[in-house]
This record gives structure tokens, sequence and C-alpha cells, in this order.
């Protein structure tokens, strides 16, 4: 499988904190990898220097083989990012909001309606495309930056918490949607809904303190403990790193 995210020693230090200590790993295509920490465990700081939002203190992320600093262009247009709170302009309507997203990532007339609509169609927003942003529940916003990352059918998508703030028919509207889309793309997601793991990911990272201290199949993770739960194994690794430090 060809690997279309590459993350080879990523660091990030904050004066003498260390968010992120030289965390590696690959996500080839077909794959759906969820990215698992307690708060404070690096995730995000991971996802926004992968994104390219945060330059890292040290090491390289590729996305589709281009590095992110130094190709920083060329990596973006394969990535879909959704940020965590999906930051939007509240005053846009749905519809408007994602015709200025099809905008910027050059889309005009109708090739930009139809990246619109079907955007709007997948994250079933088509309801409330005529609202304001500002006017709709956090489900809902959520989704609108969901729809935003989506957009331009990109090869990699990194989702920071897709499904907070949904409701259970939300949710597992997502996750079948994620579902269907993970064949084609590389797709990572940063959760702490355990069983969000076994709906849709296909392997999964634990991150404690800034380093992995994970990496394998659920299934395979879930034998890492007598109860097999995926929940005793989180909790039983995160509290030995913490123990360590």
């Amino acid at each position: 499988m060809t690997a279309l995210i590459e993350i080879d020693g990523l660091t990030k230090r904050f004066g003498a904190f260390t968010a992120v200590d030289s965390v590696s790993f690959t996500v080839a295509r077909g794959e759906v990898l969820g990215f698992l920490g307690p708060n404070g465990a690096g995730k995000s700081t991971t996802m926004r220097m992968l994104a390219g939002f945060m330059t890292p203190s040290a090491g390289t992320a590729r996305i589709c083989g281009h590095d992110v600093q130094r190709e920083s262009l060329a990596a973006r247009r394969c990535l879909g990012f959704l940020p965590e709170g999906a930051p939007t302009y509240p005053d846009m309507t749905v519809e408007g909001f994602l015709r200025f997203v099809a905008s910027v990532r050059g889309y005009r007339g109708g090739e930009a309606a139809d990246r619109v609509a079907h955007a709007i169609g997948l994250t079933t927003l088509g309801g409330v495309r005529l609202q304001p942003v500002e006017t709709l529940s956090k489900g809902f916003k959520r989704r609108v930056g969901l729809a935003q990352s989506m957009l331009h059918d990109p090869p990699v998508l990194v989702l920071d918490e897709p499904t907070d703030g949904l409701d259970p028919n939300q949710k597992h509207e997502v996750r079948r949607l994620i579902e269907r889309m993970a064949p084609e793309k590389a797709i990572l997601i940063s959760t702490h809904i355990l069983e969000e793991v076994d709906a849709v990911c296909s392997r999964a990272i634990i991150v404690s303190r800034g380093r992995i201290v994970a990496d394998g199949t659920p299934a395979e993770l879930q034998k890492m403990n007598p109860s097999g739960r995926l929940d005793d194994v989180f909790r039983d690794l995160t509290a030995a790193r913490t123990e360590a430090a």
C-alpha cells in the first residue's frame, strides 16, 4: 500500500516543554488511523504540524510525498483538514461559506457549484444551507467544517474530533461516510471516543505525553489487556507513561 501520510521524528517544543516527542508513523491509502490519547497528549499539535499550520521544532511530515514545510502548497492541495473547533465565518450562510472555500481552492462557475452541492449532500446540510453559520448548533457547525475539508475530494483527510457535538444519528452518518471514503484515501482521525475506533478505524495509535505508546489494529490492541476492552488498554498505557515520567 502507498503511504500518503509520512511522519518522521516530528517534534514540537514550547520552551522547556516538549508537546510532541519524536513521533514517527505512516498512513497508507485505504487506512483509517485512529489517533488516541488523553487531553494534552500532543494529538492536536501533531495534526497541526502535519497540516502545515504549525512549524515543527524537528522532524518532517509529508503528504502524498510533498514536505509540508518545503512544498506547503502542493501538500495542502492533497489535504482536507478539519481542525479542532472548525473555525468558520459566522455571518456567512452555510452555502456562502462553502462557495468561498471553493473559490479559495480555485474552483469557478459550474464546477464550484457542483463541488458545494456535493459537499452539502455528503454531510446532510441541505436543510440549513441558507442559514448563517452562527445560528447553527454545535453539531451542524461541525458538519460544515467537515464539508469544507472534503469539498475538493482530497486523497488525505486529517480530522480532529470529527463527531464532536453530533447526536447519535449524526455520528452514525459521519462514520458511514468515512467508511465509504476509506478505500481511496488515507484518513487520520483524532478522537477520545473509543467506540469510534472499533466502528471505523483499521488501525490505532495511542499517544501519551507526546510519545507513541502503542500502534496496531484495534484487535491487536485489545489483546494487550485480559479484559479485551480497548478502554482498559488505553487506561493502562497512558497511566504507565504518566507514572514513568
